[in-house]
C-alpha cells in the first residue's frame, strides 16, 4: 500500500535521488535548499509517495497567501500509470483549500507536452499569461 504523507527527517537523499531520476533537479535550484526553505518557511511542505519503505513519488506545496503553488511533482518510471500523480495532486489541493487558498498554480517548461497533457487531463486550465523572470545574482542560466 502506498501512503502520502509529509516528508520525514531522513527522507532527502531517497527523494533527491527520485527528482533526479525523473529530471527535475536544476543546478541553480539545490533540491537540498528547497526542501529545507518548504520545511522551514510555515508555507509549504513537501509530501511523499512511501512504498515498503521507499519514496516513489512527491509534490512540494506551498502559498503565497493568494496561490497555491505546486512544484517536483514526480513519481518513480516504474510507479507510473498507477494513478500515484494524480493521488499526489488531489493531495496538495487538499493542502492548499486547508490553508485557505482558492486556487493551485503550476509551471510547465514549453517543451514538456507530456506533463501538460497529463495536467489538463486531470482538469487544469492553461492560463493566458506570460512568465517572466530576473535573476538577481547577475548571472544568466
Amino acid at each position: 500500500m502506498t501512503e502520502v504523507r509529509s516528508i520525514q527527517d531522513g527522507d532527502e537523499t531517497a527523494l533527491i535521488a527520485l527528482w533526479e531520476a525523473c529530471g527535475l533537479t536544476r543546478p541553480w535550484n539545490p533540491p537540498e535548499a528547497d526542501i529545507a526553505l518548504a520545511r522551514r518557511s510555515g508555507h509549504g511542505d513537501v509530501l511523499v509517495a512511501a512504498e515498503g519503505g521507499a519514496i516513489v513519488g512527491s509534490v512540494m506545496v506551498g502559498d503565497d497567501g493568494h496561490r497555491g503553488w505546486v512544484y517536483y511533482l514526480a513519481v518513480a518510471p516504474a510507479h507510473r500509470h498507477r494513478g500515484l500523480g494524480r493521488r499526489l495532486m488531489r493531495a496538495a489541493e487538499e493542502w492548499v483549500a486547508a490553508h485557505g487558498v482558492r486556487k493551485l498554480e503550476l509551471m510547465v517548461r514549453d517543451s514538456n507536452a507530456a506533463v501538460a497533457e497529463f495536467y489538463e487531463r486531470i482538469g487544469y486550465e492553461r492560463e493566458p499569461v506570460l512568465v517572466m523572470s530576473r535573476w538577481l545574482d547577475g548571472t544568466q542560466r
